[in-house]
């Protein structure tokens, strides 16, 4: 299957109509590829990205930003190592998202998001993202009262507001020359379970694991609801989502890479042309150098 065509089957563009239950975790593309020849594919797709970013750094007039949400243990940090390993730190920042400190909920809680959007020129990497307070937030209230709103602002469409704000957020942004991709890697809950048990069996992967995790499981159901619901509000041409099976993380992090690659093509990436000035220095330098 043609690149287009497979992202085009996990692209959400217009969120009437979409539900979560329609894309299946498990899912390949119909790809019949060996690990080995994925990672081959990667590594190649992780190539052209390299190049492409080394051009959006020179020219620097686009930004990208790639915004990750997921259950626990859906993959987002492999992913995140694995596709964006090949990059020039210099222009690409990747944040990670915690709960917030006490400064922080005496601030709105789009600002922090906001203060580390990325420059002209670089890719931002957000490790979840403002979609955390309609979704955490949303499955557990107690959360909301720890912001110290205002009572009257704290009425039963608080996330339907929240939701039209970010969805205005992200097409300011967009505005400004700054490309949204945001990606929700959908695991299912028999491979979190398996990948738990890993996490617990396997001495070298105790620390990625947390009681906490398996508690939040029962809270499952919940949570792919406040998903779709976060989708269908703020999916759009100009900051798309794509739900993007993952189950098998070697083919989640093919249509991840694919997807950044796809955004930037048509940007007219190019190293800046020199001016008359420019060149005329340029033969002074050379000229110097002998």
């Amino acid at each position: 299957m043609k690149p287009a065509k497979l992202l085009k089957r996990y692209r959400v563009e217009h969120g009437k109509g979409f539900k979560l239950k329609h894309y299946d975790p498990a899912d390949d593309g119909g790809l019949t590829l060996e690990r080995e020849e994925a990672a081959v594919l990667l590594d190649t797709t992780q190539r052209h990205l390299a190049e492409m970013q080394d051009k959006l750094y020179a020219q620097d007039r686009w930004a990208v930003l790639c915004i990750f949400q997921a259950m626990d243990a859906a993959g987002k940090d492999s992913t995140i190592r694995h596709v964006f390993s090949g990059l020039n730190p210099q222009g690409c920042e990747v944040t990670s998202f915690k709960a917030p400190t006490a400064l922080e909920l005496d601030q709105d809680y789009l600002r922090r998001h906001i203060a580390t959007l990325p420059r002209r020129g670089h890719i931002g990497i957000h490790n979840r993202s403002w979609y955390e307070e309609v979704l955490v937030t949303r499955v557990h209230p107690a959360i909301l009262e720890r912001q110290k709103l205002p009572p009257e602002l704290m009425g039963k469409h608080i996330f339907r507001d929240r939701l039209e704000d970010i969805a205005a957020t992200e097409r300011y942004i967009a505005r400004q020359g700054t490309i949204i991709l945001k990606f929700f890697l959908h695991v299912s809950p028999e491979e979190q379970r398996r990948r738990f048990l890993s996490r617990i069996e396997e001495p070298a992967k105790n620390w990625k694991f947390s009681p906490d995790d398996v508690m939040e499981r029962q809270h499952w159901a919940e949570y792919q609801a406040a998903y779709q619901d976060a989708i269908q509000a703020t999916a759009a041409p100009h900051a798309p989502w794509y739900v993007v099976p993952a189950d098998r993380k070697w083919f989640m992090q093919l249509v991840v890479a694919e997807a950044i690659m796809a955004a930037m093509e048509p940007l007219g990436l190019a190293y800046p042309e020199p001016d008359e000035a420019t060149r005329a220095r340029l033969e002074e330098a050379r000229r110097l150098l002998g």
